[in-house]
């Protein structure tokens, strides 16, 4: 039974990852108004969205090395409150290039919040509840994500982009603060200072190394990355005839996001009760349905298509993130960093490549490359099911000292 302490620290998870998908993804659905007011492509645009998870991606890899030496709950409450400052410069931005750096130090600055509040998730939690516990943070972003959108798209399609992205650096302020006052002392783990480079190196190679973690990573760039693409280039498309929808309208559509936010918790409740391969198998193939759903015309079935890819989406990263907790043979944050790498990596690649196709082929472009790419990560599923993996990874020695 959850006790007073694991609902502070669930609710705490909860806003963290409210507070970093929120300040991140503000700026999806105001990329064509970017397109339009600095006389940039779509590609181009993209970059406000590429260029901060790109350097998130590679200070996520940084921090998981350092960050087993690290308070977490200052860590990540410290992360979140930059970002918020540096989202609130975003909106002051004179120029594109002055908003693109803007929008890269927000992704060094939320580079210590996904890894250390995934580690959180699985130390702190029970073992029977760790699925659960690690939905509920993937139920946060997704929360946050659509927040981040909706709020935006709605407050840019009445007064302006400026507007918007401002409004959202106040909602992360509150985050961060309402983080740092719920989270409880962790109870599993203390920061260690004696840690060598030599034993943080070995660790990253056991973590690099072991079974069915890099399957996961490849797993977690290909969700993530066909994820993006797809809402990158929707905007384009419902803003163009025959819909031609209202900035406000396409924000609204964010809040197939809530169904992300229902789906995690439960599809990590039935990884740990009915096993993690065919969960994932199920959450890939829910995500190529509603892709090749989009193709069709009626408006019904885009939207329809995009619930379908949401639900898909946030289910296989709860169930893929909460498995690398797991079965991580040694600095599970350090595990998770790797994890986040490949999925922002994903976000920032294959999301600003799906530009290409966008502007070569349009929608069907789009579709095509996105739909490859999801046969290739169930071929990960199927891949990952055939594999004896343990269930769940055991503390081990690394020169002398457990990791």
């Amino acid at each position: 039974m959850a006790t007073s302490t694991d609902l502070r620290a669930n609710v705490a998870l909860f806003a963290a990852g409210f507070g970093t998908f929120s300040l991140m993804y503000c700026v999806q659905p105001v990329m064509p108004i970017f397109s339009e007011e600095f006389g940039i492509s779509p590609a181009a645009s993209s970059l406000s969205l590429s260029l901060t998870t790109g350097s998130l991606a590679i200070t996520i890899l940084i921090t998981g090395f350092m960050s087993e030496s690290w308070n977490r709950k200052i860590l990540i409450s410290g992360c979140l409150l930059m970002a918020s400052g540096l989202t609130l410069l975003t909106s002051l931005s004179s120029s594109w290039m002055n908003l693109l750096v803007a929008r890269s130090l927000i992704g060094i600055a939320l580079g210590g919040v996904p890894a250390a509040a995934m580690a959180y998730a699985v130390e702190e939690a029970r073992a029977e509840g760790s699925g659960f516990a690690m939905g509920l943070y993937i139920g946060g972003t997704a929360l946050g994500g659509m927040a981040g959108r909706v709020i935006t798209g709605v407050v840019a399609g009445y007064y302006s982009w400026r507007a918007a992205v401002a409004t959202m650096a106040v909602v992360g302020l509150m985050t961060s603060i309402g983080f740092w006052l719920l989270l409880p002392a962790s109870r599993h783990f203390t920061p260690r200072q004696s840690l060598g480079f030599r034993t943080r190196l070995s660790t990253l190679s056991m973590n690099c190394r072991g079974v069915g973690l890099p399957w996961l990573y490849l797993m977690s760039f290909l969700l993530m990355g066909n994820f993006v693409t797809i809402y990158n280039y929707v905007s384009y498309r419902l803003v163009a005839p025959p819909y031609s929808l209202h900035e406000s309208a396409i924000g609204a559509i964010f809040l197939l996001y809530l169904l992300g936010m229902i789906v995690s918790p439960v599809f990590g409740r039935l990884a740990d009760r009915l096993g993690r391969s065919p969960m994932l198998a199920i959450a890939v193939l829910l995500m190529l349905a509603g892709v090749l759903l989009t193709t069709l015309l009626p408006l019904w079935a885009v939207i329809g298509g995009l619930a379908l890819l949401t639900l898909g989406f946030f289910a296989g990263h709860s169930v893929a993130s909460g498995w690398v907790g797991h079965i991580a043979p040694a600095a599970k944050a350090q595990a998770a960093s790797l994890y986040l790498l490949a999925y922002y990596l994903g976000a920032s690649l294959i999301g600003s490549y799906g530009g290409r196709y966008w502007a070569q082929d349009g929608w069907n472009g789009v579709v095509t490359f996105v739909s490859i790419l999801l046969l290739v990560a169930l071929a990960v599923a199927v891949r990952l099911a055939l594999l004896r993996i343990p269930a769940s990874g055991q503390r081990v020695r690394v020169n002398g000292s457990q990791a």
